[in-house]
């Protein structure tokens, strides 16, 4: 009651009230969902006038996290698309199936970036950590499975790491 007086007293003498009458918190309560490993066939790479298009498709993977694990299973793919900015953005679809056979869509966006010796080090094989890269997936999910639809009511975001022919992604909820 009492910052709601001193923000009618304030917007009375002329002073912009503030956006948000809470104090900020440093960081968003978060807990982890679960680790994600997917193997990938070679990308293929599509000059076109709005910019390069990387097309990854997945050979397999798994995912394990305390209430959630199983396999991503083949032939789902991110559909890249590399800004002029060198700002990557991903359009990921892939199939989940859970250690106790339920299907789950897995749609993700979010954004890459490497620093140019991050990009050639990823062209020779070698793996580039999440301390030399910024990559931030949030994934969304969709299942009509009981055990599962939580899953379709949260947000998710993670940071990752990148080899060549394979991701780890860290997952929060």
């Amino acid at each position: 009651m009492m910052a709601t007086n001193m923000t009618n007293a304030k917007a009375l003498a002329g002073q912009k009230a503030p956006l948000f009458d809470r104090a900020l918190i440093n960081a968003l309560p978060v807990e982890h969902l679960c680790d994600l490993s997917i193997d990938l066939e070679l990308r293929q790479v599509i000059p076109t006038p709005l910019g390069t298009r990387l097309t990854v498709v997945v050979k397999s993977g798994r995912f394990e996290g305390p209430r959630l694990r199983g396999e991503m299973l083949p032939g789902g793919g991110d559909w890249v698309s590399l800004g002029t900015d060198g700002i990557s953005r991903m359009d990921v679809r892939a199939t989940m199936r859970t250690d106790d056979g339920v299907l789950i869509h897995y749609e993700s966006h979010g954004v890459l970036s490497f620093s140019d010796d991050g990009r050639q080090r990823l062209a020779k094989g070698e793996r580039v950590s999440f301390d030399q890269s910024y990559v931030r997936p949030t994934p969304r999910f969709e299942t009509s499975d009981e055990r599962y639809a939580w899953l379709c009511g949260i947000v998710t975001v993670g940071y990752g790491e990148y080899g060549l022919g394979r991701i780890d992604h860290r997952l929060f909820r």
